[in-house]
């Protein structure tokens, strides 16, 4: 991770809802003081069971948001791409994270102090509006991790992570920057498990596998496996 203070609001390239919201209502954005962060693939963003200290925005990149299990079993909840805060559902409520963060390509993020966001939040209504609509966001992705989790078998979880997958980079082509070990931590299977899947649903020609670039050759028979489960 480095840090630069160079990079002020007005020169970053993605807007953030904290920014918009202050220039909206005739704030001066200099006030925000954010600090820029770069970090390299695979580094920790923020670590369950550490303080929540900073409001956190992707600016660049990609990240995933997992809980940390038992015997280094983890559960990736979803992905994040810009613009997407990080920590959102921990703000206002619990003030260590109960999960982590981590980078899955060369991204940026900003630090906010929580102390002024939490300020912004009770007196501008945009702001108010905006940071709660990215909240229902992260709670809905969550509980339907939790409904598939429960109630799909593992072909049918794995049909609806390539759907996501797919939607996430608005694309049936599209290049998987995880692992097979973090598939499998989508959708709670085994490493081993995952790379079969891929094998089994390649030799159906439902996708096709070529190193880390995906094509789904037939998305009306995945969503058809992602539903009856």
């Amino acid at each position: 991770m480095k840090f630069s203070k160079k990079i002020s609001c007005e020169s970053c390239e993605l807007k953030c809802d904290i920014y918009s919201s202050l220039t909206r209502n005739g704030a001066i954005p200099s006030m925000v003081k954010p600090l820029h962060a770069h970090f390299k693939k695979h580094d920790v963003i923020c670590k369950q069971g550490t303080d929540v200290t900073h409001a956190i925005f992707l600016v660049k990149g990609s990240a995933k948001l997992y809980i940390e299990g038992l015997n280094n079993r983890n559960i990736i909840l979803y992905l994040l791409k810009p613009p997407a805060y990080i920590g959102l559902l921990c703000f206002f409520d619990n003030p260590e994270y109960s999960y982590s963060v981590s980078a899955l390509e060369e991204s940026e993020v900003c630090f906010i102090e929580l102390d002024l966001v939490k300020k912004l939040y009770m007196e501008n209504h945009d702001l108010l509006l905006n940071l709660n609509k990215a909240f229902g966001k992260s709670v809905t992705a969550i509980m339907k991790k939790i409904i598939s989790l429960n109630q799909k078998q593992i072909r049918g979880r794995f049909a609806e992570n390539l759907i996501y997958l797919s939607q996430i980079n608005d694309n049936h082509v599209f290049n998987l920057n995880l692992t097979r070990k973090e598939v499998g931590e989508m959708i709670a299977i085994s490493e081993e498990n995952a790379v079969r899947l891929f094998t089994e649903f390649s030799n159906e020609n439902i996708i096709s596998v070529k190193g880390r670039d995906i094509e789904i050759l037939d998305m009306p028979l995945l969503k058809k496996i992602s539903e009856v489960g």
